[in-house]
């Protein structure tokens, strides 16, 4: 099969697992501490490396020790990172992060302005060369490139669209084949509290396929050959960390699209997959493995052919 490429963002986040989140200002000791390679579309990369599937990330990271790092920790996931930029005089993306036990979270991000800079090259997109492309909101001006060439090749064009400013929605949402929004961001991008108001409106706005991914009440979407919205229920797990379930979600989509599966087994292989990685802490380090997604698929009930 022929990669899925992957477009946005890679950061260093430090993340810290605590018994619960401060409430204001003091010293805490967390319960644990790891230190990764991450980002929206680098970890949703290594969830479709670990679920089997050839995977590239189109990414910028500062000319620094940092994005050295950081590229090597992802190629070590098996992730073709030849196409990574490192943008002269910037400093790598990085992250602080709180979880609770709970699976909520605190993210405190920052990007150098100069990673967000339009792309002077960008990988060739083609039919021959990738099976889909995945972007997320974090690097507009490549996302927008990396969408456009794919409709154009008549492959699968993913956005994740996660909480942005408004004028980065008004630019890629239009180009994309389907739309797989955060809850948070439908009631932003729609003003519709709940996610089966959201995917309507969606659906209403854009010719593409769209959906809304709603945490533990699960994903819904919009079937446009009956004109109803779909529901695929969420596993009933015990949360530890929810940090990166949202991309490793995105990542199984894009793969049972490009496999051809029908949508009722692509949601329900997507959350499944987005479970198994809450249930252990570490962000994309609890991205699961083919075989654990298809076993649990077994022991919930749905078939993994």
């Amino acid at each position: 099969m022929r990669p899925i490429l992957c477009v946005g963002a890679l950061t260093l986040d430090t993340i810290f697992e605590m018994a619960e989140l401060p409430s204001g200002p003091g010293k805490f000791i967390p319960v644990a501490a790891v230190e990764i390679a991450a980002g929206m579309a680098s970890s949703a990369a290594t969830a479709i490396a670990r679920l089997g599937c050839a995977v590239a990330l189109w990414a910028s990271v500062g000319e620094d020790a940092t994005g050295t790092r950081l590229i090597g920790e992802i190629a070590a996931e098996g992730v073709d990172c030849a196409a990574v930029r490192t943008v002269s005089g910037a400093r790598s993306a990085f992250a602080t992060i709180l979880v609770d036990q709970a699976g909520e979270r605190i993210i405190v991000p920052h990007y150098d302005p100069a990673l967000l800079t339009a792309p002077e090259t960008m990988p060739a997109i083609s039919g021959r060369t990738h099976s889909a492309v995945l972007v997320d909101v974090r690097w507009p001006l490549a996302a927008a490139r990396a969408l456009t060439a794919a409709r154009q090749a008549g492959i699968p064009a993913v956005l994740d669209a996660d909480v942005a400013r408004a004028e980065t929605h008004a630019l890629l949402l239009p180009l994309a084949s389907h739309i797989v929004a955060s809850e948070p961001a439908a009631e932003q991008l729609t003003g519709c509290a709940g996610p089966a108001a959201a995917v309507e409106r969606l659906a209403a706005q854009f010719d593409s396929f769209v959906s809304v991914t709603a945490g533990p009440s699960g994903v819904y979407w919009f079937d446009r050959d009956s004109k109803q919205v779909r529901h695929c229920a969420a596993p009933r797990i015990v949360a530890r960390d929810t940090l990166a379930a949202g991309d490793v979600f995105h990542g199984a989509f894009v793969l049972g699209l490009v496999e051809g599966r029908p949508m009722e087994w692509i949601m329900r292989f997507a959350a499944v997959a987005a479970a198994i990685k809450c249930e252990s802490f570490g962000g994309r380090l609890g991205a699961p493995k083919r075989g654990e997604v298809e076993a649990r698929m077994v022991y919930e009930g749905a078939t993994t052919s």
